[in-house]
């Protein structure tokens, strides 16, 4: 089957578990879908190998290119490996470490874009909210951002369940990619001027069709205006990210143990002051030799009588 993986539909891979019990089990096996995909890269590295080995009139013909066979079998399992991943997604018993498994099967090459595998990531991140940090980030690390369509970079930034530095990312490459329709609006502007100034002799109502330099301009002044507010919003959950963090600081410190044990014996030891205190001092303006007095006094009676 792995080799003619390219030929297969989503039903073909979807193995149910074989397991007695279903208590806590996946829905389907997904060990015999990585080594079948395993199969069809190792074949396909070794069609690279042969194809080194030919000599340079042989390679005149692009094997890479997007319309070459080699390109579209390996571009049909990269869907049918996103489609299938979207599927398993749902499963809320399968564990972490199969699925992103299987996230890196496929090489850098074999996607043109990613909208999805981040379909299929958002919806594991969704149905498994209590996934580690750690497996949250080498999960959402299988997923190119610069190659997102422009619909998934706006979902993708505004997604609460992606770490903050995905999101980051994201939009740092949406802003190169405004910066380069930007300045591809620039140039349009300015070719646009100079083919009004040197007109050409073709049919005037050649280009009526196409749009004006001054609408892509304006609606890429909006799309970055867009993504500014989008990098506040984001500079805004970083800040309560870090009072959030200072505040678990302090309640750790003020329930820390110690400091009740230390706050006790500073209580106990001020009341002790304060009882030396009240049996050490004298009343102001008493007399020192008062109580010597009282002392003589009551010793003259006992001798009287």
């Amino acid at each position: 089957m792995g080799l003619q993986l390219d030929q297969a539909i989503l039903e073909d891979i979807l193995i149910p578990t074989n397991s007695q019990s279903k208590n806590h089990q996946p829905l389907y096996e997904t060990d015999t879908i990585v080594k079948t995909f395993s199969i069809f890269l190792n074949v396909d590295e070794d069609d690279n190998e042969e194809n080194n080995l030919k000599d340079e009139v042989e390679l005149s013909y692009d094997f890479d290119s997007p319309g070459s066979p080699k390109q579209s079998s390996i571009l049909k399992v990269s869907k049918l490996l996103d489609n299938y991943l979207a599927e398993i997604a749902l499963d809320s018993n399968l564990i972490p470490s199969k699925f992103i498994a299987l996230a890196e099967l496929l090489p850098d090459h074999a996607r043109i874009i990613s909208d999805g595998l981040y379909r299929a990531v958002d919806i594991f991140l969704k149905v498994h909210p209590n996934i580690k940090d750690s497996e949250r980030y080498r999960l959402c690390k299988t997923i190119d951002c610069q190659k997102l369509s422009q619909e998934a970079c706006s979902h993708a930034a505004q997604n609460e369940r992606l770490p903050v530095q995905m999101a980051v990312q994201v939009l740092y490459f949406e802003q190169i990619r405004l910066r380069n329709a930007m300045n591809g609006g620039h140039n349009q502007l300015f070719f646009g001027s100079m083919n009004s100034q040197f007109p050409q002799r073709s049919s005037s109502g050649a280009g009526s069709g196409a749009i004006s330099p001054r609408d892509n301009y304006a609606s890429v002044r909006r799309e970055n205006r867009e993504l500014k507010l989008e990098v506040a919003r984001m500079r805004m959950r970083l800040t309560d990210l870090e009072k959030d963090h200072v505040s678990m600081k302090q309640d750790l410190v003020r329930s820390n143990p110690a400091n009740k044990i230390l706050k006790s014996l500073s209580r106990k030891l001020s009341k002790l002051n304060d009882l030396f205190r009240i049996n050490n001092v004298r009343p102001i303006g008493a007399n020192p030799n008062s109580e010597h007095r009282f002392l003589f006094q009551k010793r003259r009676r006992h001798s009287l009588s």
